[in-house]
């Protein structure tokens, strides 16, 4: 049985948000995100016209386009309008999968008997857009790469189909930059030996490719070749993530359990950040020597950066830990959380602040989880 893959993306997703909220800011080059310092999570395509791009810095934003008006993130607004467009299209197909807050695939195999899978994809796209008011494009082909390649040549407001014969000749002509797993370092590499467009990409040997870029080699030219057999992997919303920690001897050092606090919060936000989460609730849990267990939360704008998360953390177990008693447990957790993008949550961090956390994650996904941390974190001995 052929595949039937599509691939959805609400367009500009935040700015549409904004604009569905006030209408002042149709028509006008607009941009999401920090104040000066911070980075833009998401621009229109008024303001694409100028070079504006997600996550580039603000200032250099408004030097490219200063006419653009720029408001900060509501990403409780844009996280009740995802979970809304979720629900609709949850209801028309037999399988979805929620790639972020903005992305879905849809799995249309064999329904083409009952219903012709591009037209039935046009009434899920213009269903989204009656009940939500929410531009969205899509692309239909036979797997996940080149449905999303497809989506970003539809875009903004599109709509393509790329059947079986058509899949090399839709692709050969495109940057290599267009194929998901190609970052800006992977670009640079392939076009500093002339690979710059995927028909030339798809034309190099496979072990070429896995003597340049190691392991994900294979996987490239696969893709560059329209060769994918991802599944589409059935939607299932994560409730919470969770640590907690029992001491081998019951404790009442302040400061080295304030430090294991510090240590879960950051292994955790690199989870939230590692899975695409975003965190709206921290709770603190304690127990004591004589197994009393006491919990308190706080409801929080939607983050997962590490800052913003400690803090919260150390600021309700200082209210939790009234009495003078020995502990023998404390559990961090996180709650409330929606889909997103890294770069795309930091409306109130600064550029370094995003930078910073970027790096530190790369070097724990190369050397692993605890590879680097903040000091304070390491300063006790979190195994009493």
């Amino acid at each position: 049985m052929e595949r039937a893959i599509v691939h959805m993306d609400l367009d500009a997703f935040f700015v549409s948000c904004e604009r569905l909220n006030n209408s002042k800011f149709n028509g006008i080059p607009l941009i999401v995100g920090g104040g000066d310092r911070g980075v833009v999570a998401s621009c229109s395509y008024e303001a694409r016209k100028f070079g504006v791009r997600s996550a580039m810095p603000i200032r250099m934003a408004l030097r490219l386009c200063p006419d653009a008006k720029v408001v900060k993130g509501d990403y409780e607004l844009y996280s009740n309008l995802s979970h809304l467009v979720t629900e609709v299209i949850q209801e028309k197909v037999p399988l979805m999968e929620k790639a972020s807050i903005d992305e879905f695939y849809l799995d249309l195999s064999g329904m083409d008997q009952f219903f012709g899978c591009y037209k039935w994809t046009q009434e899920i796209a213009a269903a989204v857009t009656k009940e939500t008011g929410l531009p969205i494009s899509f692309a239909l082909s036979a797997n996940k790469t080149v449905a999303k390649i497809g989506t970003g040549e539809a875009k903004p407001v599109g709509k393509l189909e790329i059947k079986d014969l058509d899949i090399k000749s839709f692709l050969n002509p495109l940057s290599v930059k267009k194929i998901p797993m190609v970052g800006d370092k992977t670009f640079q590499l392939l076009s500093r030996i002339g690979i710059r467009t995927i028909k030339t990409l798809s034309e190099v040997p496979v072990l070429v490719l896995q003597q340049m870029i190691g392991t994900n080699g294979k996987e490239l030219w696969k893709k560059a070749n329209g060769i994918d057999e991802n599944p589409v992997v059935p939607f299932s919303e994560r409730k919470s993530i969770s640590s907690e920690h029992t001491f081998s001897v019951d404790t009442i050092d302040v400061e080295n359990i304030k430090a294991l606090i510090t240590g879960m919060v950051e292994e955790l936000a690199f989870k939230l950040r590692s899975e695409k989460w975003l965190a709206s609730v921290v709770l603190i849990k304690i127990r004591y020597s004589n197994f009393d267990t006491e919990t308190k939360q706080l409801k929080i704008a939607y983050t997962s950066a590490d800052h913003t998360l400690t803090r919260v953390a150390l600021e309700l177990f200082k209210k939790l830990y009234t009495r003078r008693m020995r502990l023998r447990l404390i559990g961090v957790k996180f709650t409330g959380l929606v889909h997103g993008n890294h770069q795309m949550n930091l409306f109130e961090d600064t550029e370094e602040l995003m930078n910073l956390y970027q790096t530190m994650d790369k070097i724990k996904n190369r050397f692993g989880e605890n590879a680097v941390g903040k000091a304070l974190g390491y300063k006790y001995d979190i195994s009493v």
